[in-house]
């Protein structure tokens, strides 16, 4: 990695636990539900599992970005990682006592997901001070952060098959936990901002700080429009990836194997798109690029709408997946550059939150969708609204506080 600094050790050990950090939420993702089939639990009561994972975030990234401003950013990383492993390793240790009845299973995971928000948003937060000191253009090291994330994600699924294959489901949970303290440990030893970027903490009361992202949020004319954006393609893409996929899979492409094929392309994709993307972002204009390659990478859903199977869906995967790339470095450096250094940790926050807010509900229109109007039919709705949105920025005019220099 070319142009790397002197000072780059710091950045190096925040991307590093990060990736520790992402890889013990996929394995926690892949474990529970198996260890709740495992005991005879019901596809409910796995449904509520996957619920207790994603709300967290939306609560966490609320109520979490005003607390990380207030203590410090390598500090919240730190305990965020350190809460959570704890919490998720409770899950084994009471369920090898006989003492981990289904409500507490819910109530663990939800508390282990609700530190996960505030502590990557803690290490965002941490990258522009860091990406100067090691000589890096931000957007550059949001490529990377980015690509650490695809990357866990990529090769965390697989990890967790073999260990729940080989150990079960709740031994597994060791390794996350686990992952967790080599991440908290690699932040609070390694990870130093200079002196002259630390943050003075605020002097305001917590619902004043959270009241002021809050206002900072609403009243920016680009941060609506980013939220407001990526909250719709959020929803479709859970409509899409959560509901329609594996119902396309097992009626269209023969089972879950192929998905599984089809995923990781579009995930490796991902992966190179957004860390080679983030060698060459800081030379390029940012609103054009980024509503072309949002709307291709929304266009993968035209692919089972016209009934590809999968060799068709795995080539339009890999262009959708580097085309997918090319969208948080762009929108991690505008943001970046639009929010005060003291309201960072807290507008993030608040941004992560209203970007997954609509999840959930688009999970359930997927299968509603699926059973009004059929699975394919349901995919063409979601490519042309999610394309056309996409495009938007393209012709407001409000969009154009993106480019560098408007902030």
């Amino acid at each position: 990695m070319s142009g790397w600094r002197r000072g780059a050790l710091p950045l190096q050990a925040l991307l590093a636990s990060h990736a520790l950090s992402r890889t013990g939420n996929v394995v926690t993702v892949f474990a529970v539900p198996f260890a709740i089939l495992g005991a005879g639990g019901s596809a409910l009561e796995v449904g509520l599992a996957a619920a207790a994972t994603t709300a967290p975030v939306v609560i966490g990234g609320t109520f979490g970005g005003a607390i990380i401003d207030r203590i410090g950013h390598v500090r919240s990383a730190a305990l965020a990682d350190v809460i959570s492993g704890a919490t998720l390793a409770l899950i084994p240790l009471l369920a090898g006592a006989d003492a981990l009845p289904f409500p507490a299973l819910i109530a663990l995971v939800f508390l282990g997901g609700l530190f996960d928000s505030p502590g990557e948003t803690a290490r965002r937060v941490l990258l522009p001070p860091l990406s100067e000191r090691a000589g890096l253009p931000i957007e550059r090291s949001i490529g990377f952060l980015d690509g650490t994330s695809r990357l866990s994600s990529l090769l965390g699924a697989p990890l967790a098959g073999i260990l729940v294959a080989a150990v079960g489901p709740y031994p597994a949970l060791y390794v996350t936990a686990a992952a967790f303290a080599a991440s908290a440990i690699l932040t609070a030893t390694l990870v130093r901002l200079p002196a002259t970027a630390v943050p003075a903490s605020s002097a305001q009361s917590y619902w004043r700080d959270l009241r002021d992202g809050f206002r900072f949020v609403t009243r920016d004319p680009l941060l609506v429009r980013i939220v407001g954006l990526v909250l719709l393609t959020n929803a479709l893409d859970a409509a899409r990836s959560g509901t329609l996929m594996p119902l396309y899979a097992a009626e269209e492409l023969g089972g879950a194997a192929p998905l599984g094929i089809i995923v990781g392309a579009f995930g490796a994709a991902a992966l190179a798109g957004t860390v080679g993307f983030g060698f060459v972002a800081h030379r390029l204009p940012r609103r054009v690029p980024f509503a072309l390659c949002f709307a291709v990478a929304g266009a993968f859903a035209l692919a089972p709408a016209l009934g590809f199977q999968v060799p068709g869906m795995v080539a339009t995967a890999v262009v959708c997946g580097l085309a997918a790339g090319a969208i948080n470095p762009i929108l991690g450096a505008a943001q970046f550059e639009r929010i005060p250094t003291e309201l960072r940790g807290r507008v993030l926050g608040l941004v992560t939150a209203g970007a997954w807010a609509g999840m959930p509900l688009g999970s359930l229109l997927g299968g509603v969708g699926a059973e009004l109007i059929g699975v394919r039919a349901s995919f063409a709705v979601i490519g042309v609204v999610y394309v056309g949105a996409t495009l938007t920025p393209l012709f407001d005019r409000g969009w154009r506080l993106m480019e560098r220099g408007t902030a």
